[in-house]
């Protein structure tokens, strides 16, 4: 009966959802209305039938739609700007592609802040109005604690201190091996969940208990008292809807987030495409009149996971440049599986140029869009650097490279250690979020207009 009015109530948080959106886009488009080329709602129903899936995958995938019950107002904030940055993306590149100049710039931006204030406004209230009827003993659900560890105390506190939670200690057995007072005890007492906060060994024991509990019609959870391995999100998943499997990921990455960068990379690539286009003819006139050789430079590179790639730059050397590099490592001023050398003698008097300006990077932005790159990232290493990196180097080619990162914004002609460079690299895939990849792009336009940080 609870799942069915869980469903019923998801069902109706999408219903509002969508027609909150709905009205936010008539409301934009009629305060616009006396301001557009083209009046007409009938030009404006693509958006509109774009619009609500958008919306409604974003808010799914940023799990808007499961239990607020434990979700801080703050956390509810912070997801709803995830998916508002997803949704706005794809909503942007959409109409860039099919509307760019019919297309009203303002009425886009009245719909983003109206819908974006409707269901903030909705959800907060919901959230409130819940949290009100709980404390009032509405709308709350029994639980009964079984153990007698450290989690089962840090369960029971968390309950006590979050009466908006609607969840009420029906009461704590501290039991490890005999679990028939369980039993009992919901027979005799109003239990909607029993939840076990018992070590991995007493698993075996737990089993049959469930069942019964299940008999019973009495929902059962486990809180996994395992030893804390070293992994920075922890996520219990079915696999093929069957096999419970507990994952522990190296990397702060999440499916949501990841379809938020990837969005982000579409845009940037699409947008730096561009630029490349604009600036292409007078940097391959200027490449050709130097020296003889192709425009384009693209060399093997490493990407996630060590898969191989062609990077793509402007030449910036002379056409020979690989050939004469082992004649010039012994001049190499990196400390590690990275070669750098001041004053190169292959780089030629455009390419100095190209590179302090960081043109030389433009056509990196194919890379981003053929998903072998990111806008941000760790710098693509080279099969040879990656033949004698240390076992925790390898950490930093997990994710895909990036055009910038954070190495890149640290004064990267300064560090001359690549043990540094790598740290930089790690601690970016350990902490990462899309708010770091935008500061750090920020960080990149600064770096580059100053011209600081490039060789």
């Amino acid at each position: 009966m609870l799942k069915q009015q869980a469903r019923l109530l998801t069902r109706i948080a999408i219903a509002i959802d969508q027609l909150i959106i709905l009205c936010a886009f008539l409301l934009a488009y009629y305060l616009r209305r006396p301001f557009l080329a083209n009046p007409e709602l009938n030009n404006y129903v693509w958006f509109l039938l774009l619009v609500l899936p958008v919306w409604f995958g974003a808010l799914y995938f940023s799990r808007l739609y499961e239990s607020l019950r434990t979700r801080t107002g703050w956390s509810l904030l912070t997801s709803l700007l995830k998916a508002y940055l997803i949704a706005g993306c794809i909503t942007a590149a959409a109409i860039f592609f099919f509307d760019p100049h019919a297309f009203s710039r303002l009425l886009y931006i009245w719909f983003m802040a109206l819908s974006f204030a409707g269901i903030v406004s909705g959800k907060l209230l919901v959230r409130a109005v819940l949290a009100f009827l709980r404390r009032r003993g509405m709308n709350t659900r029994s639980i009964l604690l079984v153990g007698d560890g450290i989690k089962a105390d840090e369960m029971a506190a968390l309950i006590r201190q979050h009466a908006d939670w609607g969840l009420v200690l029906a009461g704590v057995l501290r039991q490890n091996d005999n679990l028939e007072p369980v039993v009992q005890f919901c027979k005799e007492t109003p239990v909607d969940e029993v939840v076990f906060c018992m070590p991995a060994s007493a698993m075996n024991c737990i089993e049959k208990y469930v069942a019964r509990l299940d008999q019973l019609g009495i929902t059962s959870r486990m809180v996994l008292d395992l030893v804390d391995f070293p992994a920075h999100r922890q996520e219990l998943t079915l696999f093929h809807d069957s096999l419970p499997m507990l994952t522990f990921y190296a990397k702060a990455f999440s499916a949501p987030q990841l379809l938020a960068k990837r969005c982000l990379d579409i845009v940037g690539a699409l947008v730096g495409l561009l630029i490349t286009a604009l600036m292409l003819p007078f940097v391959a006139l200027a490449t050709k009149l130097e020296s003889p050789g192709p425009i384009f430079f693209g060399q093997l590179r490493l990407g996630e996971q060590g898969r191989p790639f062609r990077c793509w730059k402007f030449r910036s050397m002379y056409a020979d440049a690989e050939q004469r590099k082992q004649d010039l490592m012994a001049r190499n001023e990196m400390n590690g599986q990275m070669f750098k050398i001041k004053d190169d003698p292959r780089v030629t008097r455009v390419g100095r140029f190209i590179r302090k300006t960081s043109i030389d990077e433009f056509p990196q932005f194919w890379n981003v869009l053929r998903g072998e790159m990111s806008l941000v990232g760790t710098r693509p290493p080279t099969p040879d650097e990656v033949s004698n990196y240390e076992d925790w180097h390898r950490k930093r080619i997990s994710i895909r490279p990036g055009i910038t990162g954070l190495w890149q914004v640290s004064g990267r002609s300064q560090i001359q250690n690549f043990d540094e460079v790598a740290k930089l690299d790690i601690r970016y895939v350990e902490n990462w979020s899309i708010w770091l990849d935008i500061k750090i792009l920020f960080q990149t336009v600064w770096v580059v207009t100053l011209g600081r940080g490039a060789s």
